[in-house]
């Protein structure tokens, strides 16, 4: 008796095998072409694993913390620190200043100090992140503080042994001057020297000419350059600060130009000098905080009738570089003591916290179609830090948000993720993690590889 089949005859040809099976390959081919492939550099929020854990870098590497990251599709593993010396750091690529000062304010701790200073305000080198504020975002004049903002645009367009023409204009300017002659000419390093140790109006309007070729080209200079920076509080009338219409500041902003500043080498050797030589004269220093205040680095004095006694100070302690701003002193004493009190409370409140390591491992993820990787382990992409009050160093938790899978290829380095560091609900510090290693996509040559390697497998 004969028995039809699929096949025609009652025998199960290899033929009809390999037909079968290279049907199978066509159909998963175009299958896998018409899906759409994985974007690495914007993952889905719809698709994404949120994980927590506890903000002490390595800790997640280990095999049980490992295995929670790898296996739970929801919240997992939220603990509280332990220790200061086993939080991590991370970068500073999303620090909130408006979050970290809600933050530090709403927490009880020592009465912050009475000051002089109309305006005030205290920022973390590193973070940005604000420690003390009074009147912080009130806009005043500023007086010689403008010269940071003059130095910014002169390093960042000029050499230092550049030639500089003076001309009449500069070399009889009033006020604090450095003693240049007109008709002369003079290398920028000089006139950078002059105007940021003896706070020279001279060489501001010198500097301004030969980059600007006016004070007020100059002027627009600078107010192109504040937007940039994010001192959206500032309007610049000239290079020296003279009290001049629409020429003002804040103290936020004057710490957001500063600490921009202190990043070019160059001006942050200046300003830490206490005098610098030239033409046979000794050029003092007018910031008294240099000789006065323990771990002071810099920066800028400054004085008009509107503006009153200004000064922006930088220091260094424990592990930290804080700048200080204070505007509309009634004396220098006044300043001074202001910008004492400031920093003593800042130094005194707060700590510099490691959150993230640069290279942590925070998990990993699998990969579809891929011909190389299966699973690629995911790291933080830079360093993180933090700047908090003594008692918020036990509040602190990660969450780790990434795809379930992603889909080949991925390049090493590719954007995966992020890891953001939370005190209580709110995100004190936010990095992105990249792939550690690249996963090939399969070719038309790998999917034939495995249709033979199965029909082997069949036919024994």
């Amino acid at each position: 008796m004969t028995q039809n089949t699929f096949f025609g005859d009652g025998i199960l040809k290899k033929t009809d095998i390999l037909y079968l099976i290279a049907l199978m390959l066509i159909i998963y081919i175009c299958f896998s072409v018409l899906t759409p492939s994985y974007d690495h550099e914007a993952f889905p929020s719809s698709n994404e694993t949120s994980k927590e854990g506890l903000v002490s870098g390595i800790n997640l590497e280990s095999s049980e913390q490992r295995d929670d990251i790898q296996n739970e599709d929801s919240l997992v593993h939220t603990e509280k620190l332990n220790s200061v010396n086993e939080i991590h750091r991370d970068d500073l690529s999303v620090l909130q200043d408006d979050f970290f000062s809600e933050i530090n304010r709403s927490i009880p701790t020592n009465a912050e100090p009475s000051i002089n200073a109309r305006s005030a305000v205290v920022m973390d080198f590193e973070t940005g992140t604000l420690l003390y504020t009074k009147n912080a975002f009130r806009k005043r004049p500023m007086a010689s503080t403008t010269k940071i903002m003059t130095a910014i645009i002169a390093l960042e367009y000029c050499s230092l042994d550049e030639d500089v023409l003076i001309s009449k204009r500069a070399a009889n300017m009033g006020g604090s001057v450095m003693g240049i002659k007109a008709g002369t000419t003079l290398k920028l390093n000089d006139l950078l020297h002059g105007m940021l140790i003896c706070s020279g109006n001279d060489a501001a309007v010198a500097i301004a000419e030969h980059i600007g070729g006016s004070i007020e080209g100059f002027s627009e200079i600078m107010n192109r350059k504040a937007v940039e920076i994010g001192a959206f509080s500032t309007n610049f009338s000239n290079p020296h600060g003279l009290d001049a219409e629409n020429h003002y500041s804040t103290a936020y902003d004057l710490a957001k130009i500063t600490r921009y500043a202190l990043n070019i080498p160059e001006f942050d050797e200046i300003v830490r000098k206490k005098e610098f030589y030239f033409n046979g004269r000794v050029l003092k220093n007018t910031n008294e905080m240099l000789d006065l205040y323990e771990g002071a680095d810099g920066v800028k004095t400054g004085y008009t009738g509107l503006a009153g006694r200004c000064l922006i100070t930088s220091a260094t302690k424990k592990d930290m570089r804080l700048i200080s701003v204070v505007l509309f002193c009634d004396t220098k004493n006044l300043r001074t003591s202001s910008s004492m009190k400031i920093l003593d409370y800042s130094f005194a409140e707060y700590d510099s916290i490691k959150l993230l390591d640069k290279g942590t491992i925070m998990g990993s993820i699998k990969v579809k179609r891929s011909r190389t990787s299966q699973e690629i382990d995911l790291s933080v992409s830079s360093d993180l830090s933090a700047v908090l009050r003594h008692n918020q160093k036990d509040m602190l938790f990660t969450r780790v948000s990434i795809p379930e899978t992603v889909t080949a290829p991925v390049k090493k380095g590719s954007i995966m993720g992020t890891v953001s560091v939370y005190h209580g609900d709110r995100i004190i510090a936010e990095t992105s993690l990249i792939a550690m290693n690249s996963a090939e996509k399969k070719e038309l040559k790998d999917y034939i590889m495995e249709v033979f390697i199965e029909w082997s497998k069949i036919l024994g």
